[in-house]
């Protein structure tokens, strides 16, 4: 429930509220009557409170099978489109920049700078590690938030991150998946306010682009959006973050779960989780031997 109304329902209410307060000062056929807002009846007051709460529950359901989606647009997976691709392109370049100067700060030649330039490289350390390599980077913020944690969470281990994930998730601790859920949920919830407020400003450009003096509704959608998707990029930090926990903690349990023999040494753990995943990413067949707790692997 705490998920439904967090991720779905406040998001979408927030919307269906701001487009009737546009509709009810008249916004959309001329120029706003704002003092009437203020001066509602109580029996419209009640009819507006219905109507949102109505719109938004069927608006959250409309939307709720599209939130993977929702999440990957940006994330930055624009290759699809044409016009999109190139954008893509220009801000992977950027992204390059920013990356290639965070190594220059973590990375100093310069070590005369005492304990200030000690303080700017480590937090340029800081930064660098919750990026991909510069060579998978994705246009946004986002997309590389999470794409540092699918690259360097089970791929440590010899493990394809999105392909074992599905699989090792059901094996974690309920302490462990308790806070997944809800790095998680803040995560959907950021990006939905995102998905809002970017709304809202559309609806406030086209009901008031001859009304300058409420511009300002505009520009504040504009910044309580870059608010929310600043909060998605932590969100899905600290989710990264966990992921990595995860498999730090787990990933022996995924073997006993699909009933395979526990690695004795690290390189034979490499060995074994690479044939796991090209088992599990349907490249090949799987060669491990069985094991089903009765001292007889077969």
């Amino acid at each position: 429930m705490r998920r439904v109304l967090s991720v779905h329902f406040a998001p979408c209410a927030l919307f269906v509220a701001g487009v009737l307060a546009l509709v009810r000062a008249g916004s959309f056929s001329g120029r706003s009557a704002w003092h009437v807002l203020g001066h509602q009846r109580p029996e419209a007051l009640v009819t507006g409170a219905c109507a949102v709460v109505v719109g938004a529950a069927l608006l959250g359901l409309l939307l709720q099978p599209f939130q993977v989606r929702a999440v990957r647009v940006l994330e930055g997976y624009w290759d699809r489109w044409t016009p999109t691709a190139h954008l893509a392109e220009a801000l992977v370049r950027l992204q390059r920049r920013r990356w290639h100067a965070l190594r220059g700060r973590a990375h100093p030649d310069d070590t005369r700078g005492g304990t200030v330039t000690q303080r700017v490289s480590g937090d340029a350390r800081r930064r660098l590690a919750a990026r991909p390599p510069v060579e998978v980077l994705l246009p946004t913020e986002l997309g590389n938030a999470l794409r540092a944690g699918e690259l360097s969470a089970g791929e440590r281990y010899g493990l394809t991150t999105l392909s074992s994930w599905p699989r090792i998730y059901p094996q974690v601790s309920d302490r462990l998946a308790a806070a997944l859920r809800s790095a998680r949920d803040a995560l959907d919830t950021a990006v939905n306010l995102c998905w809002s407020f970017l709304a809202l400003t559309l609806a406030g450009v086209v009901a008031l682009y001859d009304e300058w003096s409420v511009w300002w509704w505009c520009g504040a959608g504009l910044a309580l959006a870059a608010v929310a998707y600043k909060g998605a990029v932590t969100a899905a930090q600290s989710y990264a973050g966990l992921m990595r926990v995860t498999y730090d903690l787990h990933r022996f349990d995924l073997l006993t779960a699909l009933h395979h023999p526990l690695p004795p040494d690290r390189d034979a753990e490499d060995d074994t989780f690479y044939r796991l995943s090209e088992f599990l990413s349907g490249t090949r067949a799987t060669d491990l031997p069985y094991d089903h707790g009765r001292g007889d692997a077969q």
